[in-house]
């Protein structure tokens, strides 16, 4: 399943950038209460310049440190803000100052240092692309996730995200997601591969908004002249609702109260994650999922992540001894 609301070009003259930035209201189906996300879309009509990128000027660079004063200032206030509904004007309120501060020349090269103490700010090991990606609290048992994705320029070109993972429901595994939609998360980790002469990346996430289980989240982006895609089948894993089909992207659904582990082992170059069973004998009630003790992963094979079963063997020791890891 695809889903995809590209933008239009709207009457972009040759060699400029369009930048179009709003914010969008609108209802959630599951809770009584708006959704506000930024929405900036790129509409580039100008060659990328294969140079590399200028240092910021030494009054740019006073200028973005200042902004970024009034950024933090947001930024504390969406995060700790007394009333609910405030905060999420404060949140509104950081877009815009973050897309001012990212217009200035030469952005890309600043690192926003003291946001990035309260924001994650999470650069692409390959030096393709930055995310910006905070999520705000704007009320009890909720949580709504925002980000916006830079590229390298002198001027900018920044994609805004949507917040998109509530509506998908069971088709969470299965949708591909463009247009600026995008499953809401928290990022902490970028893998990129090449499939097909095309970098493809893996995304690492979580997402508590649920009210009782959370979601970890293998999520492939690809950069298109479009803009980001999201979802890919480069998982060896089946679709619980498509079983002829591989999932689009990989998600571990669990209880509320537990630790599950998805993350990168450098030592051996593969994924490992928590195995999860139901506590109740129940594969439809996710809410129910705590580790079975097992460790499982993937591994890149060149044509997508192959799956691995049962990749830390737990080694018997004698009365006394502490147990061991033995990695395969």
């Amino acid at each position: 399943m695809e889903i995809n609301t590209n933008s239009h070009a709207l009457g972009c003259p040759p060699g400029e950038a369009l930048i179009f930035a709003a914010i969008v209201l609108f209802p959630m189906p599951h809770f009584h209460h708006l959704k506000i996300a930024l929405f900036s879309f790129v509409i580039c009509c100008a060659p990328v310049l294969a140079q590399a990128q200028k240092q910021v000027a030494a009054a740019d660079l006073k200028v973005l440190q200042q902004m970024e004063d009034s950024l933090c200032l947001s930024a504390d206030s969406m995060y700790s803000a007394f009333l609910f509904d405030t905060r999420i004007q404060y949140s509104e309120r950081f877009a815009r100052q973050l897309v001012r501060a990212l217009k200035v020349p030469n952005s890309w090269n600043y690192a926003f240092p003291r946001v990035a103490d309260r924001i994650e700010i999470l650069n692409s090991p390959d030096g393709a692309f930055r995310i910006f990606n905070w999520d705000v609290i704007p009320g009890v048992k909720m949580r709504r996730y925002y980000a916006a994705i830079q590229l390298p320029s002198e001027n900018l070109k920044l994609y805004g995200l949507v917040d998109y993972s509530t509506e998908l429901g069971k088709d969470v595994e299965d949708t591909v997601l463009s247009g600026g939609k995008w499953f809401g998360c928290l990022y902490y980790r970028i893998i990129p591969e090449e499939l097909n002469g095309e970098k493809i990346y893996t995304l690492f996430g979580l997402n508590t908004n649920a009210y009782l289980s959370n979601r970890k989240v293998l999520d492939p982006m690809r950069l298109t002249e479009h803009g980001p895609v999201f979802g890919a089948p480069i998982f060896n894993v089946r679709s619980e609702y498509r079983p002829n089909e591989r999932v689009n992207r990989f998600v571990l659904e669990y209880k509320k109260q537990v630790q599950v582990g998805l993350n990168w082992d450098t030592e051996n170059q593969r994924i490992y994650f928590d195995n999860l069973v139901s506590q109740v004998n129940d594969p439809h009630r996710k809410y129910t999922y705590v580790p079975s003790g097992q460790v499982d992963g993937f591994r890149w094979d060149g044509t997508g992540w192959s799956y691995l079963q049962d990749i830390v063997k737990i080694v018997p020791r004698k009365d006394g001894e502490a147990p061991i890891n033995e990695p395969q």
